[in-house]
């Protein structure tokens, strides 16, 4: 390091810095995290994260959780990224789409961005059937498990793949990651893909890309539902997928940064 960069580091702001490391670590925590964990896990004194825990759930970014009086995030962080044009525009765009599938199909959507390694659901819309099955906003999976992350995987050039790769927690081992990539060539020669749900029986998880350029910008996911007597195929779904898929992508200027 140089002098310039050492000087650069001098100039920190050492709460600002205790703030983001507690909401990063109840970001990948599965559960609420007792404060003495917190401190714990972050190598700090209790005292030195006592007020800093406070604000941060006075500003509501953190909530206790009434059974463990544990520390969980709200979803305030995930509610201010959809406040950004980006993320808003091609929702807006979206949504009159997605919800023509939703009456074309009989069966819920959603749209899925990437975000540090994950897919995660900025927009749904449920069937109005009396049975079927869908995801709430702000739902992450890992990329490497799921319908909408192979597609944004999928459509992304080499340099975005490899650096998402570096992205996954826990890492691929080397044979995982050499069939992700594997399978990542065929949805992208077939441009939609179709697979089993990872969770939930009964569910095949057909997704395809909305496109801006050559590249996904987001993923359209039909979770679709077997029944004795279906209205319409997975087959028939995936098609109607491509073409809302396509819908949404008409509609997005390649150049506009807004999107």
């Amino acid at each position: 390091m140089d002098d310039h960069d050492a000087d650069d580091r001098r100039y920190k702001a050492p709460a600002l810095e205790k703030g983001l490391d507690i909401l990063e670590l109840l970001a990948d925590a599965s559960d609420a995290m007792p404060f003495s964990a917190i401190a714990d896990q972050l190598d700090r004194s209790r005292g030195e994260l006592h007020r800093m825990v406070q604000v941060l759930q006075f500003r509501g970014y953190i909530e206790q959780d009434a059974g463990s009086e544990g520390y969980r995030l709200t979803d305030r962080l995930f509610s201010l990224g959809m406040r950004q044009p980006r993320t808003r525009n091609l929702v807006e765009i979206a949504l009159p789409v997605m919800r023509q599938l939703v009456q074309e199909t009989g069966e819920s959507c959603h749209l899925a961005f990437h975000s540090r390694g994950e897919m995660v659901v900025v927009a749904r819309v449920e069937s109005g059937e009396q049975l079927g099955f869908s995801v709430r906003v702000g739902y992450r999976r890992p990329l490497a498990s799921t319908a909408s992350g192979i597609v944004l995987y999928a459509f992304q050039d080499q340099a975005v793949r490899r650096h998402w790769e570096t992205l996954f927690d826990p890492p691929l081992d080397v044979t995982t990651l050499a069939a992700f990539r594997s399978h990542a060539e065929v949805v992208r020669t077939a441009g939609v893909v179709q697979i089993p749900s990872p969770l939930i029986s009964g569910v095949t998880d057909i997704s395809a890309p909305v496109l801006r350029g050559e590249f996904a910008a987001a993923a359209l996911t039909v979770p679709f539902l077997a029944r004795r007597q279906p209205v319409h195929t997975a087959r028939d779904v995936a098609a109607m997928v491509v073409n809302a898929a396509g819908q949404i992508a008409g509609q997005l200027v390649q150049g506009d940064d807004r999107l």
